[in-house]
């Protein structure tokens, strides 16, 4: 768990999908369910989706004077014990928040990140389960409009063949479709047993269609038969 959300007046966990990281936040309080910054988002929001896409980046301060060139707001900027890192406004970002962060060493994809702890989070491996995020779905009324504005944020080629607008980052794609709401609404995971993980997701009363958990924190998890692990979200 950081700390240093609880300024947002939320708690987390982190939960390592190969190498990269599913972050599920709450109220610290019953007091405070309704007033804090993740729930405001919601509310303004569809009532479903992903609060915030984190990418990992070289330097997030270097990136600052072309964000706000796109005419972002920065919403908040954080420089603690090494870490740092530029959070985007939401609606600038449209369908979510997007946060740029580097930790000094991780370049390693098993070195240290620091909202993770450092280097601990690595004895949470479980590859015999879950083996990476590997594809993240953002719905949009307009898909290619929505796309071509974060791969101007993201610094990153747009790929739009055939099929649907693509963004690439290290060892992840952003992937948009159409939908009626503005959302980040789906994760694509890579496990190694889909039927046992979707037998299990039933078991504790999540709803399952096809190879979706359904709604679980407000998004679908779309599981997919695993290869090898890997860590997503570097730009």
């Amino acid at each position: 768990m950081d700390p240093h959300v609880a300024v947002y007046g939320v708690r987390n966990a982190l939960f390592a999908f190969g190498l990269s990281f599913i972050e599920v936040v709450a109220p610290i309080t019953e007091n405070n369910a309704a007033d804090n910054a993740a729930a405001r988002f919601v509310r303004r929001g569809p009532g479903r989706g992903a609060y915030m896409a984190i990418f990992n980046c070289d330097d997030p301060m270097a990136r600052r004077p072309g964000l706000l060139a796109l005419g972002l707001r920065i919403a908040a900027e954080i420089d603690a014990e090494g870490f740092r890192a530029l959070q985007l406004h939401p609606r600038d970002c449209r369908a979510t928040m997007i946060e740029l962060d580097h930790t000094p060493g991780e370049q390693d994809l098993r070195g240290p990140y620091y909202p993770a702890g450092g280097t601990g989070w690595t004895a949470t491996l479980r590859s015999d389960v879950t083996q990476g995020l590997r594809e993240v779905v953002i719905e949009s009324p307009t898909p290619g409009a929505l796309a071509e504005h974060w791969a101007r944020i993201l610094d990153r080629p747009l790929a739009s063949d055939a099929g649907p607008p693509l963004i690439t980052v290290e060892l992840c794609r952003m992937r948009f479709e159409a939908g009626a709401v503005e959302a980040l609404t789906t994760l694509v995971v890579e496990v190694t047993d889909p039927a046992g993980v979707l037998a299990r997701a039933a078991a504790l009363g999540y709803g399952v269609s096809g190879q979706r958990v359904l709604g679980l924190c407000g998004v679908d998890f779309e599981l997919r038969q695993g290869r090898e692990a890997g860590r997503a979200g570097a730009v």
